[in-house]
């Protein structure tokens, strides 16, 4: 193997091939530009971003390896080597670096996202000493073949019962109602199958920040059922459209346990993918699911959604 050195990643020189790799890599669309300003959103918590490159000074992957917002013990952390230069120690060298320096930083928990199509990832964390966690299904739905028809008198039927489907858009995106969103958001999440019970956000103001000022929130998106009955705001699908992507993305559907068993999941899912057909105006809708929340997996399988890649989380204790 040629000579390979480790050298701290350069903001102008070298974010234009990370986000390249990041695209192809991670199958998610990253703007030079949008790297940029991740990197300046988390920069206080980033504590290593390393390049590997060889003695004619060609890039051959990186690492990035941040604290987590909730657990100053714990980060999560990529690696991402080019394809081309794989199965010659440059991964291994680079995740070296990251494991030498969360010792050096007393961290106790170090984790990875890893695709579940791509096994060789999986082997290199496992040999790295990393076991799952939990594992991610993708769903992917084709609008075209969608025939949300047969769902319209669920969804009466439940109106008749006094429950109010609305958004976030008519109901007016005020502080008041974005705490209740984050109410509903917050203890739906922490009920879902499969969830460890963590909360998603560190406070209403952390969600403000990351969810409602976000250049992807759409209040017409975020979709509400209101029980009229009480004004409690009993379930809520969301989904958007991230810029650059052809298709919609539904971030998270969720209905307080006290609600469940009444179709409020699959009738507020119906409306989202009304909202994507008809607003987002696209062909394609995309989700995931922790693949031990059978409800809701099957609910997508009604509709005709079909698994897609994934991604296991990989949990090291150092």
């Amino acid at each position: 193997m040629n000579a390979v050195h480790l050298r701290p990643v350069d903001l102008e020189r070298d974010f234009g091939q990370l986000a390249a790799l990041f695209t192809t890599e991670q199958d998610e669309p990253t703007t030079e530009q949008g790297l940029r300003d991740d990197y300046a959103a988390h920069q206080a918590r980033i504590f290593r971003l390393m390049a590997s490159e060889n003695e004619h000074g060609e890039l051959l992957g990186f690492n990035w390896a941040t604290i987590s917002r909730f657990e100053a013990s714990q980060a999560y952390f990529y690696v991402i080597v080019k394809p081309e230069q794989r199965q010659h120690g440059v991964g291994r060298r680079l995740y070296d670096d990251i494991e030498q320096a969360a010792r050096q930083a007393q961290l106790r928990t170090l984790r990875v996202d890893v695709r579940d199509t791509c096994p060789e990832f999986r082997s290199f964390a496992e040999k790295c000493g990393f076991s799952e966690r939990s594992h991610s299904w993708g769903m992917s739905l084709d609008l075209n073949t969608f025939d949300d028809r047969p769902y319209e008198a669920t969804i009466e039927m439940l109106k008749c019962e006094g429950f109010q489907f609305t958004s976030m858009e008519a109901l007016g995106n005020t502080e008041a109602n974005q705490r209740k969103l984050y109410a509903l958001n917050d203890t739906a999440s922490r009920q879902t199958l499969g969830s460890d019970g963590s909360p998603a956000w560190l406070s209403f103001e952390d969600f403000q920040e990351k969810v409602c000022g976000s250049d992807w929130y759409k209040p017409g998106g975020q979709m509400v059922v209101i029980d009229t009955a009480n004004g409690e705001w009993a379930a809520m699908s969301a989904i958007t459209r991230f810029s650059g992507a052809d298709y919609a993305y539904n971030l998270f559907t969720g209905v307080d346990q006290r609600y469940r068993g009444r179709k409020l999941a699959q009738a507020i899912k119906v409306l989202a993918l009304r909202y994507a057909r008809s607003v987002l105006q696209v062909d394609t809708v995309r989700t995931n699911h922790n693949s031990k929340n059978a409800p809701m997996i099957a609910i997508d399988r009604k509709f005709g959604y079909v698994q897609s890649p994934g991604m296991f989380s990989m949990e090291k204790m150092l």
